[in-house]
């Protein structure tokens, strides 16, 4: 997300107005590209005036006017990055702006966590990508206080991370990197207004969607779908079993594929096929689209739903079982007439 350069501040614009188009004399300045190395972090969302003080502070500009002057007259800061650089101490603000123009000066780490991913792929992009241990990453996981894990996710942080891609600070402790993760979740369902207690059902019922649902379109329909199998009188024609393959394929271990006969017939509290009402925990990390599906479910009466047409996606949702049989029977010959899609 580009860091949105907020030059037209009240106080900047008087500062500007004063320094750049009055006339007065320039604020001092450093010359050249600086001397030794010195590390800078720029956070997410900084302004102008927040940069040209975060560099003030380490001493890499003279003064936050000289930065600030430096901005309105380039376009180009407003691609200014979140992350930590490199930089150097008693740079002039143009070499200053420049180098954290200049990609090559990040040394944090963008680790991207992709919708649908799963805790454990999570902990094993913390080894590949982050660098840290297997033991390093257990024990953070095996810590909730350390990783700022609420109460309600009972101990356990799937579906907790928010997907998104984060920086890695040079020798960031992996429950610091991780904390920071499970607090862009909570940020974002404080932003939802989600009630504490209702948290960790939501994050369940959207990791669903997010590993059943390919097309955005049909995301509040599944919720809808997952809601009238969770009601005590609509669901009774299916016992309130959700039966989602996606939650066999958790308690298998897969992150792919329709499950096996033998996988359906798993003896697991996430085998939805055997088991009524939610899974103990969520299966992903869910995005928002589907968070927000969850909590404006599609008005319907919907028990079922197919994928009838496996190059399209387009998919059916019906009633009632016999329905249900009908449009499994328009996949079977979708199948048929495109083997090689199915």
């Amino acid at each position: 997300m580009l860091l949105l350069v907020a030059l037209l501040a009240a106080g900047v614009y008087y500062a500007l107005t004063r320094f750049v188009f009055s006339g007065d004399s320039k604020p001092s300045d450093y010359e050249g590209a600086g001397t030794t190395s010195v590390t800078v972090e720029i956070p997410e969302g900084a302004t102008g005036t927040q940069i040209a003080d975060a560099l003030v502070a380490k001493d890499v500009v003279a003064t936050k006017q000289a930065f600030i002057n430096v901005l309105a007259v380039n376009p180009e800061g407003t691609n200014i990055q979140p992350g930590t650089y490199e930089l150097k101490l008693k740079m002039s603000a143009n070499a200053a702006l420049a180098a954290l123009l200049d990609t090559a000066n990040r040394v944090d780490v963008g680790i991207t966590i992709p919708e649908g991913f799963r805790l454990s792929q999570l902990q094993e992009r913390l080894k590949t990508r982050g660098g840290y241990t297997e033991a390093e990453v257990q024990a953070a996981f095996a810590n909730p206080e350390a990783i700022g894990l609420p109460v309600e996710a009972n101990g356990n942080a799937e579906g907790w991370i928010a997907p998104g891609t984060y920086q890695q600070k040079p020798d960031e402790p992996v429950e610091s990197f991780v904390k920071s993760m499970i607090q862009r979740r909570i940020e974002q369902l404080d932003s939802l207004s989600v009630p504490s207690e209702q948290r960790q059902a939501l994050l369940i019922k959207a990791s669903i969607l997010e590993r059943e649902v390919n097309i955005d379109k049909y995301l509040p329909k599944v919720a809808r779908v997952i809601e009238n199998r969770l009601d005590p009188e609509r669901g009774k024609e299916v016992l309130n079993k959700l039966q989602m393959d996606s939650t066999v394929a958790y308690a298998a271990g897969r992150t792919s594929g329709i499950p096996t006969a033998d996988e359906l017939k798993i003896d697991s509290p996430y085998n939805t096929y055997l088991h009524a009402g939610l899974p103990p925990t969520p299966i992903a990390f869910p995005g928002t689209g589907a968070i927000k599906a969850v909590l404006n479910p599609e008005a319907g009466n919907w028990l079922y739903f197919v994928s009838v047409n496996l190059n399209t996606g387009e998919t059916v949702f019906v009633d009632t079982y016999d329905q249900f049989k009908e449009a499994k029977n328009q996949l079977k010959q979708f199948c048929e007439s495109n083997p090689e899609s199915c």
